[in-house]
């Protein structure tokens, strides 16, 4: 079996000497070495997290196969706490609809399955050195790509369902960026450092979506708790500041906008 054909169900299956066999080869394939296996519990299972350092920059083992991503409105409802808070932003003019879950329609990926490859995906976001069309042919002089979208929710979620990677319901009374102890603190279930910053830009192959962060943006007074938390959510593709970033006045702010580069195996 090629190591691109892995899938998440097949890697839970592994034991650890299986784990870190799998780790080896792929090393091997892209001329890295193995930095750590561990394993550990994530949804309710063992997982195993690998880490594979080449040319000084380290990657994390995503394994594919055929996965769920996005969200799915029909089956969520906010919480009482989560529902006030949004009229409470609506009230100053922040949101794109009359309530909260019309809102996430507007943001949020739809529930979707997609057949992915499994990559190396790095730990930490770049920063860009160019402008976003000249990325890909600068990170093709490395080995590396640019992720898809999918890739990158998949990277982010591994596996949840829940709106964001730790869950549902997010700290309240307070932003992302004050907050040291948070969950988006701690490494993705694939031992990534993602979704973590909300001004964090992240951007992917799809020009139409960015990912982890919005710039800053909702940090700005009057959005609520909700609303500040939300870019850090695994399915949000933040439209607006996609627009933004991929258009003319983005251009002079290349710098500081992110992506995670790609080793295909």
């Amino acid at each position: 079996m090629s190591l691109a054909d892995l899938t998440l169900d097949q890697w839970r299956s592994f034991e650890l000497p299986a784990a870190r066999r799998i780790a080896q080869e792929a090393a091997h394939q892209v001329d890295g070495r193995v930095t750590g296996v561990e394993t550990v519990e994530h949804l309710g299972a063992p997982l195993h997290r690998v880490r594979i350092e080449r040319d000084g920059q380290s990657f994390a083992l995503i394994p594919g196969g055929a996965v769920t991503l996005g969200w799915d409105l029909d089956t969520w409802q906010p919480t009482p706490e989560q529902a006030a808070d949004y009229a409470e932003s609506l009230e100053q003019g922040f949101g794109y609809g009359p309530d909260l879950r019309a809102h996430l329609a507007q943001v949020l990926s739809p529930r979707r399955s997609v057949t992915l490859a499994t990559v190396l995906m790095a730990v930490r976001d770049e920063n860009l050195t160019e402008l976003p069309a000249a990325m890909p042919a600068v990170l093709a002089a490395r080995g590396l790509r640019m992720p898809s979208s999918d890739e990158w929710e998949h990277a982010c979620g591994a596996g949840a369902d829940t709106l964001f990677r730790w869950g549902d319901d997010c700290p309240t009374g307070g932003v992302p960026y004050d907050d040291d102890t948070g969950p988006h603190q701690q490494l993705s279930g694939f031992g990534l450092r993602i979704a973590y910053d909300t001004y964090s830009t992240e951007l992917t192959s799809d020009v139409t979506a960015v990912h982890g962060g919005d710039g800053g943006e909702s940090v700005c007074g009057g959005y609520g708790w909700v609303l500040a938390w939300l870019p850090l959510a695994t399915a949000n593709r933040n439209p607006s500041m996609a627009e933004f970033a991929y258009g003319p006045d983005g251009e002079g702010l290349c710098e500081d906008f992110s992506t995670r580069p790609v080793l295909t195996l």
